[in-house]
């Protein structure tokens, strides 16, 4: 039995890649920024994961792969969706979590989850960049201001601004005619974070308001952003140390529990169709993208 288990999170905009031990430990994790799906930054993931372990791919007994490009990993036994593997990543990083807010590159989820990390139901959105990060990362160009620096700017709003449209392209002419009326760069981008923090709201509306909260994916690393949404909800979000890594971590701990199960030559871990045909399903715009699936659908 080899000591080992990885899960790679092929996402959007991003690679991540895990590698955990026999107790579910994290060993090393990594994670590569591609700016788009790239098979090249996922297998850069992988290497720098297992450099970092001091392993090779032969040492690893199961790896699992979830996110966008999950079928596209060739090294992956098994892929799981995003959704079933954030929350079992989420839920073993925090545990006691009832929601999971997700918010990434390319898409916003929200997933309610039982006390063994199981999903009881989700709402998502994929079909447009409202409230994700690419709707940060295309504001950030029209205001001039690096990426990673909107969130703290934006804490320094003193006027309350209102951003009318969640549509990227419209919301870009919007901040641009607020900067031409004058308006400051930090009430500006407060009024940005502000619409994610309510688009987030409507997807955690169709599930269902419940803490403990915890907040993954690349947007957790917004402090506005955080705490924009605190305010809209009314409640407190944890923050793991790691939140790129929730996906990864996730597909780690399920590949751990199937590649045990192969050696003690029980039943495997069943794969997610069932959520895979939710995801599937859905009206292709704002509001209704995406409409809210449960996990036994």
């Amino acid at each position: 039995m080899k000591a080992h288990v990885m899960g790679v999170d092929f996402g959007s905009t991003t690679a991540k890649a895990v590698i955990v031990d026999l107790n579910g430990e994290i060993v090393a994790s990594h994670v590569a920024h591609m700016g788009a799906v790239s098979e090249q930054a996922v297998r850069a993931a992988v290497a720098a994961v297992l450099e970092a372990a001091g392993l090779g791919q032969a040492d690893i007994g199961r790896t699992v792969s979830t996110g966008y490009g999950r079928r596209m990993l060739e090294i992956a036994d098994k892929n799981f969706t995003e959704i079933t593997c954030h929350a079992r990543g989420a839920a073993a990083m925090v545990p006691g979590t009832r929601l999971v807010i997700d918010i990434g590159g390319q898409d916003s989820k929200v997933i309610s989850i039982d006390d063994a990390g199981l999903v009881v139901q989700f709402a998502m959105n994929d079909r447009c960049a409202a409230g994700t990060g690419k709707f940060l990362e295309v504001l950030a160009r029209a205001m001039e201001i690096p990426l990673d620096e909107m969130g703290e700017t934006a804490l320094a709003a003193q006027r309350e601004l209102k951003i009318s449209s969640m549509c990227a392209t419209f919301a870009e002419t919007e901040v641009i005619s607020l900067r031409a009326e004058g308006h400051s760069k930090p009430d500006v981008l407060a009024a940005v974070h502000r619409a994610i923090a309510n688009r987030t709201l409507g997807l955690v509306s169709r599930v269902g308001k419940a803490g403990p909260i915890t907040m993954t994916g690349g947007v957790a690393r917004n402090p506005a952003a955080v705490r924009h949404i605190e305010t809209v909800l009314g409640l407190p979000m944890t923050l793991p140390l790691q939140p790129q890594i929730a996906g990864a971590y996730g597909a780690a701990l399920i590949g751990l529990d199937d590649y045990r199960a192969e050696c003690a030559r029980t039943p495997g871990v069943a794969e997610d169709h069932h959520i895979d045909d939710g995801i599937a399903a859905g009206p292709a715009c704002a509001p209704a993208c995406r409409g809210t699936a449960r996990a036994d659908a």
